[in-house]
C-alpha cells in the first residue's frame, strides 16, 4: 500500500475525481462532488509541481472540508427558490378560486369540480350549484367557504 502512495500520478486522481462524481450522481448528497474537486485540484498541481504523497493526501482532505463547508455555508443563505412551489400539493393551486359545488355540503363534506378532476370539500352547508371558494386545502381535500351572492 506504501509503495502505490508513494507512486500516485496525476491521472489516479483523476481517476478518483471521475469514481466520486459518480459516486454523487447515484447518492447525492453534496458531498461526494467536493471531494472530486479537490481530487481534479490535486491531480492538476502534480501536472505542474511533484508533491510527495504525504502532501498530497493532506491536500485532498482539507481542500474536499473545505470546499463542503464553503458550499454549505453558501446554500444557507441562498434559499431554494420553485416555480412550482405548489408541486406535490395540488390542492394549493386552487387558493382563492371560485368553484361551483357538483354534490351539495351536507354535515360538512361535498364536491366541486376543478378544472378535469373532482375534489372532496369541507366546509359549511350549501346546495349543489352554489359558488365556493377555495381558503385552503388538507391533502385532497379543499377547504371552502361560500361566496355572497352580492360579489364577484
Amino acid at each position: 500500500m506504501m509503495d502505490f502512495l508513494a507512486h500516485l500520478e496525476w491521472w489516479h486522481w483523476w481517476v478518483l475525481a471521475a469514481v466520486l462524481a459518480a459516486v454523487e450522481t447515484f447518492m447525492p448528497g453534496a458531498v461526494a462532488i467536493w471531494f472530486a474537486a479537490s481530487a481534479l485540484v490535486v491531480g492538476a498541481l502534480l501536472l505542474l509541481v511533484a508533491i510527495p504523497w504525504q502532501l498530497q493526501l493532506v491536500l485532498f482532505g482539507v481542500l474536499g472540508v473545505v470546499a463542503i463547508l464553503v458550499y454549505r455555508r453558501h446554500a444557507r443563505r441562498q434559499p431554494e427558490t420553485s416555480v412550482q412551489p405548489a408541486l406535490n400539493r395540488r390542492g394549493l393551486e386552487h387558493l382563492g378560486q371560485e368553484l361551483e359545488l357538483i354534490e351539495p355540503i351536507e354535515h360538512g363534506s361535498g364536491k366541486v369540480r376543478a378544472g378535469d378532476t373532482v375534489w372532496k370539500v369541507s366546509g359549511p352547508d350549501a346546495p349543489a350549484g352554489a359558488r365556493v371558494r377555495v381558503t385552503g386545502a388538507d391533502g385532497t381535500v379543499l377547504q371552502v367557504e361560500p361566496v355572497q351572492q352580492g360579489r364577484a
